[in-house]
């Protein structure tokens, strides 16, 4: 072997920290990056060229777009946000409400099938009036 060889033990710790702590802190910036991205085309109260112009001011100055967005419309981010997150809630709640609703059969359903196993033979009258009590309550 004629050429130099990195070994492990060549990369001092020091080293690795500081490269896996550029890494972390890339991968913040993206993600910050991405969510102010999605949080200008969210806003629903700026018009179309506000839109353009953050969206061309964090796209072709990243840096100081990102800190001047945060700055200027970081609390409203915030706001959004949870109403965002409010209204999927509220959305999803209404849906489980219809839902259930739909599918619990109704008292008269149920009295009259229980009608139908008393009419059979399955049950009592003693059994059946029982449990028309606890339907009707």
């Amino acid at each position: 072997m004629d050429g130099y060889v990195n070994l492990a033990y060549d990369y001092p710790v020091l080293g690795a920290f500081w490269t896996v702590m550029w890494i972390f802190l890339w991968i913040l910036w993206f993600m910050l990056l991405f969510r102010i991205i999605g949080d200008i085309f969210r806003d629903d109260t700026l018009s179309g060229w506000g839109k353009t112009g953050w969206l061309i001011f964090v796209v072709f100055l990243p840096f100081l777009g990102v800190f001047v967005y945060i700055l200027a419309r970081g609390k409203d981010m915030g706001r959004r946000e949870m109403q965002r997150a409010q209204h999927h809630q509220e959305e999803m709640d209404a849906y489980i409400r219809q839902t259930a609703s739909t599918s619990a059969p109704s008292t008269a359903d149920q009295l009259a099938k229980l009608s139908e196993i008393r009419t059979r033979g399955d049950i009592t009258e003693a059994e059946y009036q029982k449990a028309k009590e606890k339907i009707l309550h």
